[in-house]
């Protein structure tokens, strides 16, 4: 493998994860981009311009450009608009290779089903393999809905069984995700290659055994919370599909339980308003007075790196309710942090959360059960440090340096069979 193409139409990883449709897509392209250039592999990431200010192509770090691609109005288009300006991002990546001797890229990366489209029509004209991840499905999300939330469209339905029926391999990011794809979309079970995504265990860091305490008034302090009283956490996009409410109407249910607790706590959401959370950006801060407990929460805009890392080491708790997810890098970044998370027993946090271990799943999105959960934990602070614990071992089994290796070895294998293909019908010629 000499050079990569990779494809990411609707959301680039120079924007800030949290807020639109930044999350973990955009840190898994980054991170794996950044290990695969450290072993000698030239990256270039293709996404739609969002802005007339900013150059045409940006190096990340050494050996990984981004190429910001013309295709459309330059704001953020909702992902609904963007298969109307799938040709003309084509047109680009495809002029992009025309500018260099044939053979410039040895294989296609592309990332979420518009990337997808426009990855089989460049495999096709380069004659290269293409790898493919999905990184959430249609089917399953529809499968999955929040009360009130917008299905996914038919037309992306469609797409997603065409790039599956078109793709040389499927990343998937667990063996759940795999079944989905074989059983779902049906792929051919040899298509389809697990590679789990990682965690920055450089970043992401529990404080030093004996600090703990001072670590999170530190953090707290950092970041505008209060420092006494148990804190849980929220951190993504804010939108149905990731149910920040069922969050809120939990701490409305431990209200009404032990008013003496609540009093005490605090919830922080951290991220701003994405998808179909649009629509009503301030719908949460709303559901936070409806239910009489504005004072217990706090809204803080999305934190980039250290900073992140900070509202990880300031929780007592970090919630994933979400649901649907393909993976969930936020739970096991909080658990790198050694702090605990309470999350939903949906897709990928089955195997991002280790339940009982490092945190626990709850197989529901009833805030009376979250309650409970909360509630117990708590009040068993023993408990909480004992998951803390299982938390930092279970995230030390995840690396972005291991699912670049992995993924490395899924180019590789892709590049060799497609080489195996050319020849034998050069045979047959």
């Amino acid at each position: 493998m000499r050079r990569l193409a990779t494809i990411s139409v609707h959301t680039s990883p120079l924007h800030q994860p949290g807020t639109g449709d930044a999350g973990g897509m955009n840190v898994y392209i980054v991170e794996t981009a950044k290990r695969l250039a450290a072993a000698g592999v030239a990256v270039e990431i293709f996404t739609r311009a969002t802005a007339s200010d900013v150059p045409r192509t940006v190096e990340l770090v050494p050996g990984v450009s981004v190429h910001q691609v013309l295709a459309g109005p330059f704001e953020g288009l909702a992902k609904e608009d963007l298969p109307a300006q799938l040709c003309a991002f084509t047109q680009g990546v495809l002029r992009a290779e025309a500018r260099h001797a044939p053979g410039w890229y040895d294989l296609i990366h592309s990332h979420y089903w518009l990337s997808g489209q426009v990855g089989w029509l460049a495999k096709e004209r380069w004659g290269v393999p293409l790898v493919h991840s999905a990184h959430t499905l249609a089917k399953v999300k529809n499968a999955s809905l929040a009360e009130g939330d917008r299905p996914e469209p038919w037309t992306r339905v469609i797409g997603e069984e065409q790039v599956v029926a078109e793709t040389d391999r499927l990343v998937a990011n667990t063996e759940a995700e795999a079944h989905e794809l074989t059983t779902w979309y049906d792929a051919e079970p040899e298509q389809v290659s697990v590679v789990e995504p990682g965690v920055d265990l450089g970043r992401f860091r529990p404080a030093p055994p004996g600090n703990e305490h001072r670590a999170r008034a530190h953090a707290r302090a950092l970041l505008g919370l209060p420092d006494d009283g148990p804190l849980i956490t929220f951190v993504g996009r804010v939108q149905p599909l990731k149910a920040p409410d069922v969050l809120l109407r939990a701490v409305a249910e431990l209200r009404a339980r032990s008013p003496e607790l609540a009093d005490r706590l605090t919830v922080a959401v951290v991220g701003g308003p994405s998808g179909s959370g649009l629509d009503r950006p301030s719908a949460l801060i709303e559901l936070a007075s409806t239910l009489g407990i504005t004072a217990q929460v706090r809204f803080l805009p999305p934190q980039r790196g250290a900073a992140l890392a900070e509202v990880y080491r300031a929780s007592d708790l970090v919630a994933v309710p979400s649901y649907s997810e393909s993976f969930g890098l936020v739970a096991l970044e909080a658990q790198a942090c050694g702090t605990p998370v309470v999350a939903a027993a949906v897709g990928g946090l089955v195997t991002a959360v280790q339940d009982q271990v490092s945190g626990l799943l709850i197989d529901s999105h009833d805030p009376t059960e979250w309650a409970r959960a909360l509630a117990g934990l708590l009040a068993a602070p023993q408990r909480r440090a004992e998951l803390a614990r299982g938390a930092v071992t279970h995230a030390r089994q995840f690396s972005w340096d291991r699912t670049a290796w992995r993924l490395l070895s899924v180019y590789q294998d892709a590049v060799a069979a497609h080489r195996r293909r050319l020849a034998a019908q050069l045979v047959s010629c």
